[in-house]
């Protein structure tokens, strides 16, 4: 009855996705996009680390300052 998402309908949803947001947006989609999954994979690992009661669970500014810390100077 269901059958597989094919490469034409994969294309099709970026094609809308690219008229819905443009391409000066797309990269700070991406950005913020990548952002919360890495704050929700912290907290789900903090949740299964029940045992350790020192983690804390990591917050925006965390995940930026670890950011900052990984780009090259620029200069």
């Amino acid at each position: 009855m269901f059958r597989q998402i094919g490469p034409t309908e994969i294309l099709i949803v970026l094609g809308v996705v690219l008229l819905l947001f443009g391409g000066k947006k797309l990269p700070e989609l991406a950005r913020g996009s990548g952002k919360a999954l890495r704050i929700f994979k912290t907290e789900v690992k903090a949740l299964h680390d029940d045992d350790d009661d020192d983690i804390k669970p990591a917050s925006l500014e965390s995940v930026q300052a670890s950011e900052q810390d990984k780009k090259p100077e620029q200069g």
